[in-house]
């Protein structure tokens, strides 16, 4: 069994390109370009390539600092969240990482253009200068209390960041969504959070609840061929209390290892801390059936509508039989107004 960790990378990168985060501006990129800094994919060294600027590097690198100053670079979060912490990756930059860095955050609203962005005058201090190992991992927890959608990160005062990751929780503000409209209450970009699975051998939790469709069969979450008893689940904490009136399982690329059958539990456990769900996993009488166990077909979108429990929840349960993958789940329901 698969518990959730303590620590902050277990939680969803909110500066995932998927999510639809991107780097919008940074004062220098000479040597390698700002994209690359949220890459999906691990940073890679390429042997003896070189371009007409110097040897290629995955990151970004900013040219040797000859003034007064440091460098910098301005990050949308794919979507507003609280941060728990960040990664700041200097693989394979050796002799040329920057010798420290700090992050400002911000939150703005609508899309605002680069320049507007980078001239805020609401910037706050998430990390202090901080110093940096040369390629490594090096991370740092996050002390915040507050959703932002912009983060600065700042280096001293030159060099290359191969990676930036930005572990954290999305936010459910109700003023994004009209009164009286439906919400996908599971939705990570809302709020919820894919708490605790039985098993995510091939595909990580949490892109049960990412945005969008499924890009592939590793885009989703899958567990390993079950060999006894018993049947595989995910517990997803939703981003508020609500009342739910339909459920989307899609089965998205999965063609030889969709579930056979599914079935929905729900719960209200508005006191229960996310540190206590597993206790709340197993308790009888916890969980209601949502919807009854149903066949599911490979790479199909269903779509159900005739869910059987009543009342408000604050989780739900997915149980797949006996195991498999699914590429996304969608609750919809009426939030719990304040």
């Amino acid at each position: 069994m698969t518990d959730r960790s303590t620590q902050f990378t277990d939680l969803i990168d909110l500066a995932a390109e998927r999510a639809g985060a991107l780097v919008l501006l940074a004062n220098d990129e000479f040597f390698a370009p700002k994209e690359a800094l949220l890459k999906a994919t691990p940073a890679e060294w390429r042997e003896g390539v070189y371009t007409e600027r110097g040897k290629w590097m995955d990151g970004w690198e900013t040219r040797r600092r000859r003034t007064p100053g440091h460098d910098w670079c301005i990050v949308r979060l794919g979507f507003p969240g609280i941060i728990r912490g960040v990664v700041v990756d200097t693989t394979f930059f050796r002799g040329n990482y920057p010798e420290s860095c700090s992050i400002d955050a911000t939150t703005l609203d609508g899309l605002s253009d680069a320049e507007t962005i980078a001239n805020a005058a609401l910037w706050t201090e998430i990390l202090p200068r901080s110093p940096l190992q040369g390629d490594s991992r090096n991370l740092f927890a996050i002390e915040a209390t507050t959703p932002f959608t912009h983060l600065r990160l700042n280096i001293y005062p030159d060099g290359g960041v191969a990676r930036l990751r930005v572990h954290g929780e999305g936010y459910f503000n109700p003023d994004r969504h009209h009164s009286g409209s439906e919400v996908d209450l599971a939705a990570a970009e809302n709020g919820g959070q894919a708490l605790l699975v039985s098993d995510m051998f091939f595909g990580n939790r949490h892109n049960l609840i990412m945005p969008g469709r499924s890009t592939h069969m590793g885009d989703g979450w899958e567990t390993r061929r079950r060999r006894g008893p018993g049947h595989d689940w995910s517990i997803v904490k939703l981003a508020t209390r609500g009342t739910l009136h339909r459920i989307e399982i899609d089965t998205d690329h999965y063609k030889g290892n969709a579930p056979g059958r599914c079935m929905v539990e729900a719960c209200d456990a508005r006191s229960i801390p996310n540190a206590d769900i597993q206790a709340l996993a197993s308790r009888v009488g916890a969980w209601h059936q949502l919807l009854r166990e149903t066949p599911l077909l490979p790479h199909t979108r269903h779509r159900f509508t005739d869910l059987t429990a009543q009342g408000p929840a604050t989780h739900v349960r997915l149980n797949i039989y006996p195991d498999g993958g699914v590429a996304r789940m969608r609750v919809y329901g009426m939030p719990e107004r304040e």
